[in-house]
């Protein structure tokens, strides 16, 4: 089993994993980074360029690691949504011509 998960089903997307734990780490990590490396960036110090680079990638990671599980989810609402809608107009059409 790999160590990030990228082929979900909507099911198994719905529910708490390993992935949504790294995501939610590299999350704070990018957040951290970003204020202070463009804090320090701000006054020219160098360690502030390169905390605002490991901030933006701590934010390509998380992206990486959560977006196919989030994909997943969308796609799952939006089927729910479209089924939904067009529940709702049959239900209106049939109280219309009542």
């Amino acid at each position: 089993m790999p160590l990030i998960r990228r082929a979900w089903t909507p099911r198994q997307a719905d529910e708490w994993s390993r992935e949504d734990w790294i995501a939610m780490l590299f999350s704070a990590l990018s957040y951290t980074c970003m204020v202070v490396g463009v804090a320090l960036s701000l006054l020219l110090l160098p360690w502030g360029f390169v905390i605002l680079a490991a901030g933006i990638a701590f934010t390509a990671l998380m992206y990486w690691v959560i977006d196919p599980k989030l994909r997943v989810i969308s796609t799952e609402y939006e089927r729910k949504q479209k089924g939904h809608l067009k529940d709702l107009e049959r239900i209106q059409r049939w109280e219309e011509s009542a």
